[in-house]
């Protein structure tokens, strides 16, 4: 097995929405906002070469959406999935597996691109199988009034239509070790129904993609939760049970939406737990 980060891109969003009702003056030292109150976000995506497999978590935003879409999320930087995919020797067709933590735009959005006179959408991986849960496709193909400006139809139905979607299918525990593909998942509800954390074992470490549950190194605190979560109560009970365990087993943190910590871990203190190291991936994984 190796493993490889894949920059899909760079964006920005509102500081106050990332930290809930925490005060900017609290979270503005970890997380600073520019002028417009926006920080820095990033849609660092995970690949992972797996004998005959590459299986790719999430895809970021994509870029078949419209102008004035992409002018609320101040994108920046240089970074694509084509580019990093390159950089790694790999091209889109070679991916075999898509697994997408949840449906929200920012991380499935890449899965899915224009057709080629640009009529309708296609797979932007054609060889690709594209893995949630059912529990979590129906809430996101019925979403609820506060999910559903993230739920983008576009981003989420060719993948049916395809005949590429697969399911995980759950046992009903939140811990689960997969079949389908070689990596365990917690299932956690506070962010959105159903979202899945992969954790992978990889060279005696355990590397796990975050993706939302902790989605930067300045939400550590179990207060700091996101205005986006649907429940945020339910978060910081999920936060707590993962971060401790975090903590007690030494796990590597991939923190998909961190811009400037990528990989970290964490430790217990008389404040709870909070930030051990920060690494870059290469010098843990390569």
């Amino acid at each position: 097995m190796k493993l490889y980060p894949i920059e899909s891109g760079n964006f920005k969003l509102d500081g106050g929405a990332m930290f809930g009702v925490v005060p900017k003056s609290i979270w503005n030292k970890t997380n600073p906002a520019d002028s417009n109150n926006m920080i820095d976000m990033a849609a660092t995506c995970l690949l992972i070469e797996d004998g005959d497999r590459l299986i790719l978590i999430d895809t970021g935003m994509g870029n078949k959406q419209s102008d004035k879409f992409f002018g609320y999320y101040y994108l920046w930087g240089d970074d694509n999935i084509d580019n990093s995919l390159k950089k790694h020797g790999f091209t889109r067709d070679d991916i075999t597996d898509v697994f997408m933590t949840h449906l929200h735009f920012d991380h499935c959005g890449g899965s899915i691109q224009w057709n080629k006179d640009r009529t309708g959408y296609e797979p932007a991986f054609k060889n690709a199988s594209f893995w949630s849960n059912k529990d979590h496709w129906e809430w996101a193909t019925n979403p609820n009034a506060r999910e559903k400006a993230s739920f983008l139809k576009e981003n989420i139905l060719p993948m049916q239509e395809s005949g590429q979607l697969k399911f995980i299918e759950r046992t009903g525990a939140v811990w689960q070790e997969t079949s389908e593909l070689d990596f365990g998942i917690l299932f956690v509800d506070g962010h959105t129904d159903k979202q899945m954390i992969p954790h992978i074992k990889y060279k005696e470490k355990t590397l796990v993609f975050a993706a939302d549950l902790l989605p930067t190194a300045g939400h550590l605190p179990l207060p700091f939760v996101m205005g986006y979560d649907t429940r945020p109560l339910l978060t910081l009970d999920e936060k707590k049970i993962f971060l401790e365990k975090a903590a007690k087993e030494n796990f590597y943190l991939f923190l998909e939406h961190d811009a400037h910590n990528k990989v970290i871990s964490v430790k217990e203190t008389e404040k709870g737990v909070r930030l051990n190291e920060v690494f870059e991936f290469d010098e843990l994984f390569n």
